[in-house]
């Protein structure tokens, strides 16, 4: 029988960690709390009120790719190959508040890359390969690791037995911080208090919260030169906006755009409404807030057709814990725990997290 490993969390680097310990002849089930994959790769699809389709990549807009950074290459290759990723060739810079003006067009070096159709399609295209089991909407509740036994026993949500596996890769920060309390009232699944090589590296995880407008117009915003995508300076409200729907292989019959938050603003809003779940007459407050910043550029702006807000509660980890390593390792517990926050806050800090957690099984199954 396979050796069987379990990856908490469906992100980028849980689901590039499963797919290669699945194509070395490892089992292995994703457990994901979401109802599909790609953390803060997702989609979000949304619906007008004439009945209309709208995607949006509210989250990460795409990914950079070092050419000297050849394991990484290797992978965007394959994933291109089978069109799953292609290079987003639009123009990027910044818009000043200062002097109401686009600024510093990006000579970016690093060639820029998006999923097709969407973020999240790598994810997607990961979690169903041979070899990996993918459970959604099944957040685990327990973990037991069973000294005896040399296993792990997990538990879901619902307190119901999913299995028992001979490691564990954790993607998912929830899983071992104290923010899990917060939310469920209970411990975190994963103990980490008793694993002193790792656990003071881990007490807490701290992060930048930031809220992600989408907007949709009828027409093209032409008097934005920058359609890639573009930062704000001097702006205590807006930090990116970039068009959505001039990446490759998304529909053009509307203009889509995405904003994101400043973290000082987010934290704002945070400090006064608390960190629960925001509600409906927040989030259109907090959306009209953001669009008004974005008209006091002085561009042309015309009224959206659909315009909605979304929190991301931590969506940039502010410290790498793992730096060189790139993953954290428990060896006595076969425990990995990888993903941006071990690299750096992008989608390639995360993929290289979840190769090198990968390595770390493949080697220990090695000897």
């Amino acid at each position: 029988m396979a050796s069987k490993v379990a990856v908490i969390g469906s992100g980028i680097s849980g689901a590039v960690c499963a797919s290669i310990l699945a194509k070395n002849g490892i089992s292995v089930t994703i457990f994901e709390s979401a109802r599909g994959p790609g953390g803060r790769m997702s989609q979000r699809r949304e619906h007008c009120e004439d009945g209309r389709e709208l995607l949006f990549d509210h989250g990460a807009p795409y990914f950079t790719l070092n050419a000297n950074n050849l394991e990484l290459q290797s992978l965007v290759n394959s994933w291109e190959s089978r069109g799953l990723v292609a290079q987003w060739k639009e123009k990027f810079g910044s818009f000043d508040y200062s002097s109401k003006s686009f600024v510093n067009v990006d000579e970016e070096v690093n060639m820029r890359y998006v999923g097709v159709p969407g973020m999240n399609s790598v994810c997607k295209a990961l979690c169903q390969e041979p070899g990996v089991e993918t459970r959604f909407g099944h957040g685990i509740g327990r973990s037991d690791w069973l000294m005896d036994h040399n296993t792990w026993s997990l538990t879901n949500m619902d307190g119901q037995d999913v299995g028992h596996f001979m490691g564990v890769v954790a993607t998912d920060k929830n899983t071992f911080l104290s923010r899990f309390t917060d939310v469920t009232g209970k411990q975190p699944p994963i103990d980490l208090n008793s694993d002193s090589e790792v656990g003071f590296q881990i007490k807490e995880i701290p992060a930048f919260p930031c809220f992600a407008l989408m907007l949709a117009f009828a027409e093209p915003l032409s008097s934005i030169p920058m359609k890639g995508g573009f930062s704000f300076k001097n702006s205590e409200i807006l930090s990116w906006a970039h068009c959505d729907s001039s990446k490759p292989g998304r529909a053009t019959t509307s203009e889509r755009w995405v904003l994101h938050s400043t973290a000082k603003y987010a934290e704002l809003v945070i400090s006064q409404s608390g960190f629960q779940k925001p509600s409906p007459a927040l989030l259109t407050k907090v959306a009209e807030e953001l669009f008004q910043e974005f008209l006091r550029t002085g561009i042309d702006i015309p009224q959206p057709f659909f315009k909605k807000a979304h929190r991301w509660g931590s969506a940039f980890p502010a410290v790498s814990i793992a730096r060189e390593e790139k993953c954290l390792w428990v060896e006595k517990r076969k425990l990995a725990i990888c993903g941006d926050f071990c690299v750096r806050p992008s989608v390639e800090g995360a993929i290289s997290s979840g190769i090198a957690a990968a390595a770390k099984f493949l080697e220990r199954l090695a000897t």
